[in-house]
């Protein structure tokens, strides 16, 4: 049987991001967009691309030249009324309530879904696809490529704030009976 291959990728910078702001559903920073080449020619012929419902995934998706699945199991970590707040902001506002968010992946102070329920969310669309073979790629954010690590890797969920996710980043996973994360070596033309 051959394997499920599933590269995740990262959504393009938005402003929010650059101010270390939990996202809303903002567009991407196109003046950053414009500075970098050509993304994603490697992942044309994959077998469906899929992304997170976010005006910011379905962007970075529309960069691929491909008609993108929508799955909300790929949107962004519910953040609740933090949407849109600076860490600093917090900091300043609420700083027990982001340290026990930071410290318990249970808790969920902003009123919206926990560092562990994302896990789970994640963990059960990972579960989805490992009968699906085939090369699927997925744009969507650094909270859930964080989530899908912490399942494939078997750590706790209070390790995701461990784990820093870059824009249009791409993590490699396959499943042969089981989940692995799989590092890509050298870029062929380098080897050449």
């Amino acid at each position: 049987m051959q394997a499920t291959r599933l590269t995740l990728m990262c959504h393009a910078r938005t402003a929010a991001q650059k101010q270390a702001r939990f996202g809303l559903d903002e567009p991407l920073d196109v003046a950053w967009l414009e500075k970098r080449a050509e993304i994603g020619r490697e992942y044309r012929n994959v077998r469906g691309l899929l992304c997170g419902p976010e005006l910011r995934t379905r962007q970075t998706a529309a960069l691929l030249d491909n008609e993108p699945r929508l799955v909300q199991a790929l949107a962004d970590c519910d953040f609740g009324r933090w949407r849109g707040l600076s860490v600093d902001e917090l900091l300043q506002t609420e700083p027990q309530q982001l340290q026990a968010w930071r410290d318990d992946p249970d808790a969920a102070p902003h009123g919206g879904e926990s560092v562990s329920h994302l896990c789970r969310r994640v963990g059960d669309w990972l579960a989805s696809l490992e009968n699906t073979p085939g090369h699927w790629l997925a744009v969507t954010h650094p909270f859930v490529i964080r989530a899908a690590l912490i399942n494939v890797l078997g750590c706790p969920a209070a390790m995701v704030n461990r784990i820093d996710i870059e824009p249009l980043s791409v993590i490699d996973l396959r499943f042969n009976h089981v989940w692995r994360l799989r590092a890509q070596g050298p870029a062929r033309e380098v080897l050449e």
